[in-house]
């Protein structure tokens, strides 16, 4: 590691310009941008940096700058070396998938159209990408029959050119086949430029237009020339299905979304031309060693603009938050299309549910991340080592147990037990408690109780011979296989309450831990102060999965809990309700408000309760002295 002060550059200008750090092997590990050089450089060699700001400067050996005019150039050589040199330190958003394009060759003399997952030619007009190739694929045959541009390598028609013949997708009609001449290179170039007015404009510009061609051939009795225009309007138009029927012609605009869920970031982007989705794509964020304060949403900025002069820019870019630079950012997208760019946040209407849209694409990229990771043995296994690391564990903890509890107002409180093992949840294992609210009750006193009864168990199960266990061909209840490790969402109060709990039984040899929301802090017994793991840690990831599903457990058992007690408490007022028929009520309604909502004829469909129970039943939940609650919230409703 090298000292800072030995590299610590003298006379750096105030001037705006972009900086980058090399380490030892003068590799590029950031590169950042200043509107001061001087001023942003000085800070990275003060004293109490941030930890990963502080690393990265001890990596460093050296630092170089570069001036610029401007802020914008700024950013643009920015963007420019993050994907030359791929910094370890910048935050970039990464995907393990190579998504398809439909390029187009249009300095050609006879343009040529594909399909590839390259898009760095200048030469070459791309349209994507698209999340999926077999839908692409569909687009692009549909694509040749309205426009026959040629699709074949150079090499296949240079042979047909020489030999004279054409290809079979000339014969079958998805190729206007320029190599034999029956269009000229001027009628093919049209050709090319309608697929790219099509594919830049939608349905709102060129299906009207066909549409006018197509009368006009009819009046003028070309009925075969209107016939092919017809079908290739209804070829146009099944292309377009599959983009959002409910999106207006006139629409066209980029959709940026990020979705954050503990130390992980998604980022989901739409590409809509003519009120048709021309491209989608997911990225996440690998923040591992990025600096603390980098701003995430323009990181995805630079990872979909970086190459920004094989991009058709429209008009306007959506987004879930605003990037630090959006002027500087508009400023450079606007001098790269020749006009306006506005970057903005929609906040009704049609661009805002889209934005949700894409909010939701995010989300669902990083569930796919998320579950593949937690299948991934190499990454459990790490995670587990952290712990153990983190904790100071003997070894890693294979079966981990968390409890949550779960209430409202003290109401129908309950408890979760969920088990991992080997880093992966066991669902089979997971257990419900009713929590006893006779005495007094606090959320501490809950987890003691949950913790004692858990516990208990198992040393019952310690009682029991092994031999006869086999002998009588059973098998070992599930409470009798020790946990490795016990976590309890909550911090020190929590954890000393389940502490006592465990010594109380002679059990406080089983590691403990409680990891706290607020800060995501890991409290441990006896100890005064938190652990902080590192927020791109394997190890409080994977604690926080483990929190995180407990909790998920635990209020699932609550609501179902609570609609049923509220439900007993309403009707309690009607003999001739039994409990079958009040199961029969909470499974059709699955609350008390929802069934206030109904009209007695719904009522009476439930299987044994008719006409007559039913009107005493609309009858108590609409009396003044009825008490109705939300059974997703607790919330006490007013009556009507």
């Amino acid at each position: 590691m090298a000292d800072p002060k030995s590299y610590r550059p003298n006379d750096i200008p105030a001037l705006p310009g972009v900086y980058r750090f090399f380490d030892a092997q003068d590799r590029v590990i950031y590169v950042g941008k200043a509107l001061s050089l001087k001023s942003r450089l000085s800070s990275y060699f003060q004293n109490n940096l941030p930890e990963k700001t502080h690393r990265m400067v001890h990596e460093a050996v050296r630092v170089d700058w570069t001036i610029v005019d401007t802020e914008v150039g700024a950013l643009a050589l920015e963007f420019s070396w993050i994907k030359q040199y791929n910094p370890t330190y910048n935050v970039q958003f990464r995907d393990d998938k190579s998504y398809p394009y439909l390029a187009i060759s249009i300095k050609d003399e006879f343009p040529r159209v594909f399909i590839t997952r390259k898009h760095k030619r200048a030469d070459i007009k791309y349209f994507g990408p698209f999340t999926h190739s077999w839908a692409l694929r569909n687009t692009f045959e549909v694509v040749l029959k309205v426009f026959p541009v040629r699709s074949c390598t150079d090499s296949n028609f240079e042979k047909a050119r020489k030999s004279g013949r054409q290809c079979l997708l000339g014969d079958i009609g998805k190729c206007a086949a320029p190599c034999v001449g029956w269009v000229s290179g001027p009628e093919h170039k049209t050709l090319a430029q309608g697929l790219i007015s099509f594919m830049q404009a939608g349905q709102g510009d060129v299906i009207p237009t066909l549409k006018k061609e197509m009368e006009s051939a009819s009046s003028q009795e070309e009925f075969e020339r209107a016939a092919k225009i017809r079908d290739q309007i209804f070829s146009m138009e099944r292309t377009l299905e599959s983009s959002d029927a409910s999106l207006s012609d006139s629409l066209s605009a980029d959709v940026i979304a990020l979705h954050r869920e503990g130390a992980h970031t998604a980022g989901s982007y739409f590409s809509i031309r003519g009120g048709s989705i021309k491209g989608s794509r997911s990225w996440l964020v690998d923040q591992k060693a990025a600096i603390e304060g980098s701003d995430e949403m323009t990181a995805l900025f630079s990872s979909i603009y970086g190459d920004a002069q094989n991009i058709d820019l429209p008009s306007e870019i959506v987004v879930s938050e605003l990037p630090k630079d959006v002027e500087v950012l508009q400023e450079w997208l606007s001098s790269i299309k020749g006009s306006k760019v506005d970057v903005k946040i929609a906040q009704r209407g049609e661009k805002a549910e889209l934005l949700n849209t894409v909010k939701r694409n995010a989300q669902y990229a990083l569930i796919q991340f998320v579950n593949k990771r937690s299948n991934d043995s190499a990454i459990s296994g790490q995670a587990l080592v952290e712990i153990q690391e983190a904790l100071g564990l003997a070894k890693p903890p294979l079966r981990i147990e968390c409890f949550d509890i779960s209430n409202i107002s003290g109401t129908s409180v309950v408890a979760s037990m969920v088990v991992f093992e080997d880093g992966v949840p066991k669902k089979s294992e997971y257990r419900r408690f009713i929590i006893d609210t006779t005495t007094a009750w606090d959320d501490t006193r809950a987890i003691a109780q949950v913790i004692t009864r858990r516990l208990k168990r198992l040393l019952d199960e310690r009682l029991v011979d092994p031999a006869e266990v086999h002998e009588s061909g059973g098998r070992r209840n599930k409470f009798a296989y020790p946990p490795q490790l016990i976590i309890v969402d909550g911090g020190q109060p929590q954890v000393a309450a389940a502490y006592r709990a465990m010594q109380e039984l002679g059990l406080a040899e089983i590691p403990l831990a409680g990891l706290a929301k607020r800060l995501e802090e890991v409290w441990i017994p006896k100890n005064s102060n938190p652990l902080i793991l590192s927020r791109s840690s394997e190890g409080l990831y994977l604690l926080q999965r483990v929190r995180d599903e407990a909790h998920r457990f635990a209020i699932t058992f609550h609501r179902s809990r609570r609609s049923k007690v509220m439900l007993e408490s309403v009707l309690d007022g009607i003999e001739q309700l039994g409990e079958v028929r009040r199961s029969a009520l909470l499974a059709k309604f699955g609350s008390v408000s929802a069934m206030k909502k109904a009209s007695k004829e719904s009522i009476a469909q439930i299987p044994g309760i008719g006409a007559k129970t039913a009107e005493l039943i609309y009858a108590q939940l609409h009396t003044e002295s009825a008490i109705m609650f939300d059974a997703q919230t607790g919330e006490i409703l007013p009556l009507d």
